[in-house]
């Protein structure tokens, strides 16, 4: 197996487990809207459920009109994350690992939206003056995190380009067509 596929379903598998195994305790464990002090006034667990996408966004859209919706993206989505892993180089693993997280975090809110009618939520965060960061979960944390890896990793790409010798396979000017 290509470096590449142990990073992707590695990262894949264990940000799925992780993210079911929590919301599982959660739904077992706390009563809706519950709400256990981690840390006092800065990190809490909730139980609360999110019909929306991030940052409950579409929310009160009609159920005949969202449920379809959200999965239908989260399929398409899921449809890209395999088709950039397959044109990764078999030795990028830290973009395997990226695409991996993310695609765990897609399927396990996925599967809340078929199991539960809606996204379990429950790591609640108070930060400054009072503000209270809208309540997530692992699979949310999956996507960031991943999403963040594959910036990195492109602004690292980007210096190398930029910092490549003239005339170097790498340098920018060698990959413009001749002008006559």
């Amino acid at each position: 197996m290509a470096p590449k596929s142990r990073f992707f379903f590695v990262a894949f598998a264990i940000s799925l487990v992780i993210d079911q195994v929590t919301k599982t305790w959660v739904v077992k464990t706390l009563a809706f809207t519950d709400q256990v002090s981690v840390i006092d006034g800065f990190f809490y667990l909730t139980h609360v459920r999110n019909p929306g996408a991030a940052f409950s966004l579409f929310a009160d859209a009609p159920e005949a009109i969202r449920a379809p919706f959200f999965i239908g993206t989260t399929l398409i989505a899921l449809a890209l994350i395999v088709s950039f892993f397959r044109k990764l180089s078999p030795g990028d693993r830290l973009s395997a690992l990226a695409l991996g997280l993310i695609l765990g975090g897609a399927v396990g809110n996925l599967l809340d939206r078929l199991i539960y009618g809606e996204v379990v939520d429950f790591l609640h965060l108070r930060l400054w003056a009072g503000y209270s960061w809208p309540d997530f979960n692992v699979a949310d944390s999956s996507i960031v995190i991943g999403v963040a890896l594959l910036v990195l990793e492109l602004f690292a790409r980007e210096g190398e380009s930029l910092e490549a010798p003239p005339g170097s396979e790498s340098d920018p000017a060698q990959r413009l067509p001749a002008r006559d």
